[in-house]
């Protein structure tokens, strides 16, 4: 494995993919599964866990050929996280999986309550594997009958640049609604993870009728107390989504609406677009 540094620091779209593929080293390296960093990609020459791709570019003008020929397209589910959208593999056997958004929030920023949220919210780290293993069955909500996909192992809980965040109900002091601070009602989590001088988040979910934009804010003042000083990113899926507040055709999206949404939510959380990527399949 590698964890190279380069000696000019990306920005903008470019520091969000870096953060991103260090995200993705974190949970290989949880899974023994060998990786490599280059000034322009982040690639596993093998399969990686479900969800996460075998390719983050990290520079645009990547050559298609160039980069496939690094992974492995002859068993099914290879997958590149194309990071400023100006890849083309249609012509190499993929498919545009999702269609996103890169995310920023700059550190500093007041974060204002959400309107229309009831009740207070707090995010606290997990501790242990037991704790993890009911944070993942509530990441994945169970709905299809089938157990939750092996992604995130105990391992990551020792990694001092991720935090595993779990998102309680609590009392207007602040206790969790059972006076805990470990076992209380779990509505919601998210993943922090430290990489090019910023602080991802991802894995962002709510249990139940719990407002997403209730997690997102909690969300935010944890990395706030955990990284202090870091700007946020991450990305989230815009299909079916749009922010144009400016689009006669999305004048009937209410703020409601919006907060209902992965990327409206993170937006009312005070984030900002950085520009747009796209994920890839190979269907082999």
């Amino acid at each position: 494995m590698s964890r190279a540094t380069s000696a000019r620091e990306p920005t903008g779209v470019g520091a969000a993919a870096r953060n991103n593929a260090e995200w993705c080293a974190a949970v290989c390296r949880a899974h023994g599964v060998p990786y490599r960093f280059s000034g322009t990609v982040w690639w596993s020459p093998r399969r990686t866990p479900p969800y996460y791709p075998e390719a983050v570019t990290l520079r645009p003008g990547v050559r298609p050929g160039e980069l496939l020929r690094l992974l492995d397209t002859g068993t099914p589910g290879c997958s590149v996280k194309d990071s400023f959208a100006a890849l083309d593999l249609s012509g190499h056997g993929f498919a545009p999986l999702l269609h996103g958004q890169w995310l920023r929030r700059p550190a500093g920023v007041a974060q204002e309550e959400p309107a229309g949220i009831s009740g207070e919210f707090a995010a606290v780290a997990v501790r242990g594997a037991d704790r993890l293993g009911r944070w993942v069955s509530a990441w994945h909500g169970g709905e299809d009958g089938e157990p939750p996909p092996d992604i995130f192992r105990p391992a990551l809980l020792r990694d001092p640049a991720v935090r595993v965040l779990a998102v309680h109900r609590t009392h207007a002091d602040g206790r969790l609604a059972d006076g805990s601070l470990a076992d209380g009602e779990l509505v919601g989590g998210a993943v922090l993870n430290l990489g090019a001088g910023l602080v991802g988040v991802s894995n962002v979910f709510a249990v139940g009728a719990v407002p997403l934009a209730a997690v997102w804010t909690a969300v935010v003042r944890a990395a706030a107390v955990h990284f202090p000083e870091c700007d946020l990113v991450g990305y989230e899926d815009d299909d079916g989504d749009d922010d144009r507040d400016d689009d006669p055709a999305c004048a009937h999206v209410t703020p409601a609406d919006r907060r209902r949404t992965p990327l409206g939510a993170a937006l009312d959380a005070g984030f900002r677009v950085l520009g747009p990527l796209r994920v890839w399949v190979h269907h082999s």
